[in-house]
């Protein structure tokens, strides 16, 4: 698990090829694999293929979800809040484990906030994907991920470029 750690960046370029459907499949597992509170699994997942949505989704906020526009694949994560009280963090798990899952396919990937963010014609961000993909009132957006082949080139993040001064040791301010 490490070395996918190791290896992830988010990727905003794409080749332009689709993501095969074995492994759309494995992305798709993996997103119902992922933790819950409570096992209430209060989220919704859009797998997204068609190069219109995906251009229409590039646009769901003012900035940062251009890049959705040359994925091959996307997904909405979308839950409904009376499910679970804490289901903005089981979207955030299940959408890392998506992104992992992602790096251990050979793919990339990039995360789009869509939750408390706006879209360019005043209307949330959550408002217009939810008329994009077709998703009831009652849910709420949480993010898109971009997904496909890595049409660029990012190195990890280094050993010694890692925030260290962010541990503590038992009580804060107490460095190891």
């Amino acid at each position: 698990m490490l070395d996918i750690l190791q290896k992830r960046r988010s990727i905003r370029q794409f080749q332009p090829r689709p993501v095969a459907p074995e492994q759309i499949e494995t992305l798709i597992e993996a997103l119902l694999r992922s933790p819950s509170s409570r096992g209430r699994n209060p989220w919704e997942f859009v797998v997204v293929t068609d190069p219109a949505t995906l251009e229409a989704l590039s646009h769901a906020k003012q900035h940062g979800s251009e890049f959705l526009a040359r994925a091959p694949l996307a997904v909405v994560i979308a839950a409904d809040p009376d499910c679970c009280d804490v289901w903005v963090e089981d979207c955030a798990i299940a959408a890392i484990i998506l992104q992992l899952t992602a790096v251990s396919l050979g793919l990339g990937s990039c995360w789009a906030q869509i939750r408390l963010r706006q879209h360019g014609d005043g209307r949330s961000a959550e408002a217009y994907v939810r008329e994009v993909v077709g998703l009831p009132e009652k849910l709420a957006v949480d993010s898109i991920l971009g997904i496909g082949y890595p049409g660029e080139v990012k190195q990890g993040h280094t050993y010694g470029s890692l925030s260290f001064d962010k541990v503590h040791h038992e009580r804060f301010g107490r460095r190891g």
